[in-house]
């Protein structure tokens, strides 16, 4: 496409200040947040199973004995009706995630001239450098650990692992532990939880290459080595971890850092190439370090770089679970909002891209999410609704997933539709694959069960009634957060019951499909706009950074300028009457979702810009959750790839979308690898002229429809036969 390729890493000529421009390598597991110094290098390790105990009451309300009296007083008009329906019990958040400790090596001051820090997104390696002194720093895949290498001429270097990270409890229980070893020394270190049995245990095996090794407690002391390597595991336990044991599994790994580097970007760059994005930026501005290209946000070379960097991040926090808000890294044990996995918006949005941009990986992390809490989805549905079936709750730390985060201002039991939402990911992913995961089928049908034991009662005219409901995490102008028929709700419920009814056809899909028919359709208010609350009088609260009444547009195809247009045009009004609120990075990329799948590409332009200008990208191209770079948060980093395939790509299992939503400012580009809902893959690439070009390599037959500023057509792939499109922008 262009002279140059793009980047697919970042630099920095200098070792990061902060550990939020700490640059980041994760294998879905560990995590690894590295700082680059030469003089003092810190790598701050994670986990993803490394929450705090918090004296959390996990069980969901009781109170399912109470819900038919709610309703009556909800249907009767009682606009505060559910402010008292809870258990009594304060606002608890879930137990928040934390860092573990830093491996510490220090040497004596020195020289340091041309340092360099970058990370290859490629391998996932992050590498400083300097005059005689290099480090390299990955989590592998293959092995589940952290590995470090660091060489140079005769080195000098004091090592230990250290607990003293910002916000760390003055409580904890840290026990040290050093002893040497035929290739050098072990280390670990125990942190036990203030008033807890349990534990996390950090374990380092070092093999060192020349020079002497000495104890020096809590540490070793290195002297006149070649190289050292570090490998690094940690676990969150109850009682005594058996460090010696896990030493030896650590030294049963132990080979040269080449061949354990191999072992892990034979699955790493697998999944990372997959998918790339050229939208012809400059060379000289894709060689800048990450820090300066932020201070150009029109740059294309940007946008590309956070491309990169999104896919990168997104694959290196996903494996035993998806992403938290703060992906799977973190320096502070003070982690904003417990640092959860926030299921209501944050969640799906930082996963939006995993089938499009190739990254089943991501859908498999997600999955093993779900599926592990699916009992206590089942516990929510008795206890809050007196149902069958299943209620995913808004919040959780991984470890439990029942609803006891809720208040009066954030009546978060009352959600019913997070189990369709958070399911609508696996349901792409089999579509995008052309199968159906039985772990999916199954969930899917508990979820039917929970609807028709919830949806029992109807308004005058005989249509069913979505009460209580609530609509994350807005409330209508004129009464209180707990309603009826949110129109998330109503969405959801109908996806859930037709989705369960294509996963089970039979007298079951049947009983499903009539319970969708039953259900009302949206509201249009008296402002042209699809309204948050499909009821009669309640009016909307415009100025919120959720979008969650918009469900039917995306990530649903319920509501398209296809096949509902006047719904269509409605939903566009209520996206043009939405206000930012408090500038949260998710709220602005939610927008630029939606504007895509409505074909405004001006409004995904002016989106993406409040993000871009709004300085909500650390130097590790990570990003903040405000701008100003407040409050560290993975929601831009991961979901930007999605919007920028959104914007030049869309399908559902019956219709391709060519260049909906292409800005203005990007008149040339490729994007290539793109998986689609039919299955295929796809290349795209287009010009200035407004031509582009589509090779799709189809791994089924299947007709579909064809979208593209010419109108619509039909397409007839075929399963193995290359196809190539000449088309123009719309």
């Amino acid at each position: 496409m262009t002279d140059s390729a793009p980047v697919h890493g970042t630099w920095e000529p200098h070792p990061a200040a902060r550990w939020e421009d700490g640059f980041l390598s994760g294998n879905g597991h560990h995590g690894a947040l590295v700082f680059g110094d030469p003089n003092d290098e810190r790598v701050v390790v994670t986990h993803h199973t490394l929450v705090r105990p918090n004296g959390r009451d996990p069980r969901p309300p009781q109170l399912a004995a109470a819900l038919p009296a709610l309703q009556d007083r909800l249907l009767a008009g009682d606009t505060t009706a559910a402010e008292s329906f809870t258990d009594g019990r304060p606002l608890q958040w879930v137990q928040p995630f934390h860092p573990a400790f830093q491996v510490r090596l220090r040497r004596p001051p020195g020289e340091t001239a041309d340092h360099r820090r970058d990370v290859d997104f490629a391998t996932g390696v992050v590498r400083a450098s300097c005059t005689g002194w290099t480090s390299r720093v990955f989590v592998s895949r293959a092995d589940d650990m952290i590995v470090q290498q660091v060489s140079g001429p005769g080195l000098t270097l004091d090592i230990d692992l250290d607990h003293r990270l910002p916000g760390a409890p003055t409580g904890l229980g840290v026990g040290h532990g050093a002893v040497l070893t035929p290739e050098g020394a072990l280390l670990s270190l125990r942190a036990r939880y203030p008033d807890s049995d349990r534990a996390c245990t950090g374990v380092t095996l070092l093999a060192v290459t020349g020079g002497t090794t000495t104890l020096v407690p809590p540490g070793v002391h290195i002297e006149g080595a070649r190289s050292v390597l570090l490998l690094t595991r940690v676990h969150r336990h109850t009682g005594e971890l058996d460090v010696v044991e896990e030493g030896r599994a650590l030294r049963d790994l132990l080979t040269g850092y080449d061949e354990l580097l191999d072992r892990h970007t034979a699955l790493h760059r697998t999944a990372y190439e997959r998918v790339t994005l050229d939208l012809a930026a400059d060379p000289a501005e894709r060689g800048l370090p990450g820090s300066e290209l932020l201070k150009r946000p029109r740059s294309a070379a940007l946008l590309e770089r956070l491309f990169a960097a999104g896919r990168y991040h997104l694959l290196s926090a996903s494996g035993l679970f998806p992403p938290r808000l703060t992906g799977l890294w973190t320096g502070d044990w003070n982690t904003a909002w417990s640092g959860a996995f926030t299921n209501d918006a944050n969640l799906n949005l930082q996963t939006a891209s995993a089938a499009a941009a190739a990254l089943p990986e991501v859908t498999e992390a997600h999955a093993s999410l779900l599926h592990r809490q699916l009992p206590d989805w089942r516990d929510n549905a008795r206890a809050v609704f007196g149902t069958r079936g299943a209620v995913a709750p808004a919040h959780t730390d991984g470890e439990s997933g029942h609803s006891y985060h809720f208040s009066r201002e954030y009546p978060l039991h009352l959600w019913t539709a997070g189990a369709d939402w958070l399911l609508k990911p696996l349901v792409d992913h089999d579509e995008t694959h052309g199968t159906r995961d039985p772990r999916t089928a199954a969930a899917l049908a508990e979820v039917a069960l929970f609807y028709e034991d919830f949806l029992i009662r109807t308004d005058q005219d005989g249509r069913l009634v979505v009460v209580p409901s609530y609509s994350p995490e807005n409330r209508p102008a004129n009464a209180s957060w707990g309603t009826l028929n949110a129109a998330m709700d109503l969405s959801a419920a109908r996806h859930a019951l037709r989705t369960a009814a294509a996963y089970h056809p039979g007298p079951d899909a049947d009983r499903w499909n009539a319970l969708a028919d039953r259900l009302p359709p949206h509201r249009v208010n008296d402002d042209g706009a699809l309204a948050e609350w499909a009821w009669p009088g309640l009016e909307d609260s415009y100025d919120h950074r959720h979008l969650s009444h918009l469900y039917g547009v995306w990530p649903l195809d319920e509501i398209t300028p296809y096949d509902t247009p006047d719904l269509a045009a409605a939903a566009h009004r209520a996206l043009e009457l939405r206000g930012a609120e408090n500038d949260s990075a998710h709220g602005h990329l939610h927008h630029a979702l939606i504007a895509a799948r409505l074909r405004d590409g001006e409004r995904v332009a002016h989106a993406l810009g409040q993000v871009l200008d709004g300085d909500f990208f650390h130097a590790s191209l990570m990003s903040a959750h405000y701008p100003n770079r407040h409050v560290y948060n993975a929601d831009a980093t991961h979901t930007l790839p999605a919007v920028l395939i959104e914007m030049l790509v869309q399908s559902t299992p019956d219709r391709l979308v060519l260049l909906p939503a292409l800005p203005a400012d990007r008149p040339s580009g490729a994007l290539r690898g793109v998986r689609t809902r039919f299955g295929a893959e796809l290349d795209l690439t287009w010009g200035p002229d407004g031509g582009a070009t589509a090779a799709l390599r189809p791994s089924r037959t299947v007709r579909v429809e064809l979208r593209t500023s010419s109108g619509a057509e039909p397409l007839d792939l075929v399963a193995g036969e290359d196809r190539v499109l000449t088309v123009r922008a719309w």
